[in-house]
């Protein structure tokens, strides 16, 4: 078997551009608000950083060295003045052709010898400007201070028998006023980033406010919506109403359907209840008066099944009241329930008949085939969590998915037995139209645990 070469070893530039892309895209924020801000923030910056850079390569830098040179230029002519014309004993014409003409004060301090060198400043432009200038142009040695005196600098340049002092204004060698443009780039960037994240913020507040509603709509809560935004928010925000009142519609038949049928079934049934009462109590007649019943229990099972109660609205209950009720009613049918414990706020907000047939269908299937049941609720940050645990003979983990299908029987699971195959299923029915599920789990009772999570 031949060894893999190199090169099969190695990413192929697509997929290191891949990996590249999804490691770029996990540490970047998963909000459309954020993401928004990026895409406005990154570009600004970056041509920012750009304007900054150029301006302080080839203007600010370029300025400087310019005026510097003029100033070493001065200072230079200073020196070739003061060599070539020595017999002025003071240098008082010298001192004041600097003052009148360029500017720059000047002293003669004959014996006198440089500083030690100062300490240079860690960025300036000047510092480094006037130094190559000065070695350049009179190539002598030479002492500069650019930091003592904010708004002056010293010369000092060695000449026979002493030294040179010049004081110029800083201004004469720096382009001081540069900042001033730095400072208006970044206010101005500040400025409009700040009126760039108000507009965008209200540009997203509709999606937000379009998700929230559409969330709500598929917990069965009714909230006020008038789309808002932008012109393509508001066509999504106008073709979820649409959609809306499509499903409302198609609820609001097929339960107008599912109530002509009920009746028209539950009038022949009537019709067969009568007629065997009138005939005589015979074991056969008996027998099919079981039968009809039975057949009227799962007439209610398929209606309450398929109608969903959809059209009840969700309203804020007392849940430990609600609790209470559940277990007066598994108790009628001769279930024990041992405990009801709530923790957390007793008040939530859900469809109340819907959901309490959801906690009787489980609690009532766990009363069938355990003989203590306990009921335990708790309120979390944003859910609702209730469960119902018994010590019966609980069900096997690969069949616990099985049970919730529809008309579905297994021999060896818990599942509605006598009835019709639809309280496990109307239960999990209930819990996804307040956007929750329904979960099975061991028992520390040793039997089932059934826990329904809904949106609280």
């Amino acid at each position: 078997m031949a060894a893999p070469t190199l090169a099969g070893t190695l990413p192929t530039p697509r997929r290191a551009w891949r990996r590249l892309g999804r490691l770029i895209g996990d540490r970047l924020p998963k909000g459309l608000y954020a993401r928004s801000l990026i895409i406005i923030i990154a570009p600004m910056v970056l041509l920012q950083s750009v304007i900054a850079y150029t301006f302080m390569e080839r203007h600010w830098q370029l300025v400087t060295r310019r005026l510097s040179a003029a100033v070493t230029a001065d200072v230079a002519a200073l020196i070739d003045i003061y060599e070539s014309y020595p017999q002025e004993k003071g240098s008082e014409t010298l001192e004041r052709i600097a003052s009148e003409r360029l500017n720059l004060d000047i002293d003669i301090l004959e014996g006198a010898t440089l500083p030690a060198p100062g300490p240079r400043p860690f960025f300036s432009l000047l510092d480094e400007a006037l130094s190559d200038e000065l070695r350049r142009q009179i190539a002598r040695p030479f002492w500069i201070d650019t930091v003592g005196r904010s708004s002056l600098i010293e010369i000092r340049v060695e000449i026979p028998g002493g030294v040179m002092r010049v004081i110029a204004r800083r201004s004469q060698a720096y382009a001081s006023n540069s900042h001033i443009f730095l400072l208006w780039m970044g206010g101005s960037s500040l400025v409009l980033l700040g009126v760039a994240i108000l507009f965008l913020r209200n540009q997203i507040r509709p999606i937000l406010r379009l998700a929230d509603v559409a969330e709500s709509f598929g917990k069965g809560r009714e909230l006020d919506f008038r789309p808002r935004g932008a012109r393509e928010v508001r066509k999504a925000g106008h073709a979820f109403i649409e959609m809306k009142r499509r499903i409302e519609r198609a609820m609001e038949q097929r339960t107008t359907m599912l109530n002509g049928v009920s009746h028209d079934l539950r009038t022949i049934i009537t019709r067969f209840r009568l007629s065997l009462v009138l005939l005589p109590q015979t074991p056969e007649i008996e027998d099919l008066q079981r039968d009809v019943d039975e057949m009227s229990r799962m007439l209610e099972a398929y209606l309450a099944f398929a109608k969903g109660d959809s059209g009840e609205p969700a309203a804020a209950i007392d849940l430990r009241a609600l609790l209470e009720d559940v277990r007066t009613d598994v108790e009628r049918l001769g279930g024990h329930v041992s405990e009801v414990t709530l923790e957390g706020q007793s008040t939530v907000t859900v469809r109340p008949d819907a959901f309490r047939r959801c906690l009787f269908n489980l609690a009532s299937n766990a009363a069938r085939y355990g003989d203590t049941i306990a009921i335990t609720a708790r309120q979390e940050a944003r859910w609702l969590a209730v469960s119902i645990d018994d010590d019966g003979p609980g069900i096997p983990p690969e069949l616990r998915e099985e049970v919730f299908k529809p008309f579905v029987r297994l021999d060896d699971a818990r599942q509605d037995a006598g009835g019709s195959g639809l309280g496990l299923a109307i239960a999990l029915d209930i819990a996804r139209a307040h956007g929750g599920d329904v979960a099975l789990h061991d028992s520390p009772l040793g039997g089932l645990r059934a826990t329904v999570r809904v949106p609280a």
